[in-house]
């Protein structure tokens, strides 16, 4: 069948509800589920960190933040070339290239993990192809916004969105799980050991290359199913004529409040495993991260998903406007309370509590910031497009950034208080521009 369709009309009611419809929900289907993988592939290493150094890798904790840092630097360099990708050759060939791809660091950390000899640069090399997950977002989204109507764009983005973040949490939440289950090559034995006296406590078997080799046999499936399902609808633009996009000065502003967003959920997702074995590993039965990571961007992602149909009702922008007061309160609660300089192993359960909270007001302001960018923009519908990919493409940046950030800062003063305080005067900064653009009476443009 033909890659592109003659005409696509979704403002058009008989249009839409005569054939629109049905190509749209199926396409929002399989590509949400393609994403689900595609964040899955982007966070397994910051899963899998964790547990190199007890099967015999020498790297130090320097070295681990870099592992969980470099996918999402490598997502935020391909999210750049995904936002311009779309318009050139069509949702077909983007989204269905970009799911196979996938394979390549699926397959190449599993080989990886097997040999505690691989040099730390191999291991930076193959954290970087993670990143062709995370690049995913700039083209899927921007390709969703097109198939449906302006009024039904907060809800289907907030679902793809919502639920592709969900990838995050199958990331952590399986890594465990496949922990125990035989794929190619042998068990690698895993050293438990007491953090403080360095103790060995118990050993057991593992096949950490299950966590990465499971997505191979998916991978083929998506792959074959977005070229047989997805067309391309016919906006077309140069790359010259795409730049428009940044003559624009509210595609800064779009890009300031999403950075805040969803660059604050995907960089929290990146360290919180890290976090956790930082700050409370120390101590006598301290938690393991695996069993609590997963639960950050599971909540996150359903609160984008539920937010998504509330933003189409309230608007997106009073929604922002809350969640960055909401972040700033969260920050600095981690602060005063203690919770990053703790005494003992009994604050982690209010450490997890508020890092909980601030995944779900980040969730709650990712649907927020795609329901205002499509009214934003609404004067032209290739450009909203444009923009989504844009601001995707430097929130990507997110895990870079925060890990990259709380490593120094852990470095320099012991603890992660510094941190937590320079994020929460950006968020002052992203949410005061928000509310002036975009929620206060009279602003330029309400959303």
């Amino acid at each position: 069948m033909a890659t592109w369709l003659k005409k696509w009309e979704p403002e058009n009611p008989v249009f839409w509800e005569s054939e629109g419809k049905k190509m749209a929900w199926k396409v929002l289907t399989v590509t949400t589920i393609s994403l689900i993988l595609s964040f899955g592939t982007w966070f397994m290493m910051s899963a899998i960190v964790t547990k190199l150094p007890g099967i015999g890798f020498s790297f130090d904790k320097n070295q681990l933040f870099w592992l969980a840092a470099m996918p999402g630097l490598a997502a935020g360099l391909l999210r750049m070339v995904h936002t311009f990708l779309l318009p050139i050759y069509g949702s077909r060939h983007v989204i269905s290239i970009a799911t196979i791809i996938k394979i390549i660091p699926a397959v190449g950390i599993g080989l990886a993990v097997m040999n505690t000899t691989t040099p730390f640069w191999v291991f930076m090399v193959l954290s970087f192809t993670a990143g062709f997950g995370g690049g995913d977002f700039s083209s899927f989204m921007p390709s969703t916004s097109l198939f449906f109507p302006k009024r039904l764009q907060g809800t289907a983005l907030g679902i793809q969105a919502g639920i592709g973040n969900f990838g995050v949490s199958v990331a952590q939440f399986m890594t465990p799980v496949m922990l125990g289950l035989a794929t190619f090559g042998a068990a690698e034995i895993f050293v438990k050991t007491d953090p403080k006296t360095k103790e060995v406590l118990g050993t057991s078997e593992i096949y950490l290359q299950s966590a990465a080799f499971w997505y191979v046999p998916l991978l083929i499936i998506l792959a074959i199913a977005t070229w047989l399902i997805i067309r391309s609808i016919p906006v077309k633009a140069s790359f010259k004529e795409q730049l428009d996009i940044f003559k624009d000065k509210h595609t800064w502003f779009c890009t300031v409040t999403y950075v805040m967003t969803f660059g604050g959920f995907s960089g929290l997702a990146a360290i919180f495993p890290l976090l956790i074995k930082i700050i409370y590993g120390d101590f006598p039965n301290a938690p393991d991260p695996l069993k609590y990571a997963f639960l950050g961007p599971l909540i996150g992602a359903g609160s984008r998903v539920l937010f998504g149909f509330i933003a189409d009702k309230t608007g997106g922008a009073i929604l922002t406007t809350i969640t960055g007061l909401a972040l700033i309160t969260g920050c600095v609660v981690l602060v005063q309370m203690g919770l990053l300089t703790p005494d003992s192993v009994d604050q982690f359960p209010a450490f997890l509590m508020v890092m909980l909270a601030l995944f779900f007001i980040t969730g709650m302001g990712n649907a927020a910031t795609f329901r205002q960018y499509p009214i934003v923009f609404g004067h032209n519908p290739r450009q909203a497009a444009g923009v989504i990919g844009f601001t995707a493409a430097v929130a990507a940046f997110g895990p870079f950034i925060f890990a990259m950030l709380v490593s120094s800062v852990i470095n320099t003063t012991g603890n992660a208080n510094g941190f937590f305080y320079g994020i929460s005067v950006f968020f002052a900064v992203a949410t005061s521009i928000n509310w002036w653009y975009y929620n206060r009476k009279g602003c330029v443009r309400p959303s």
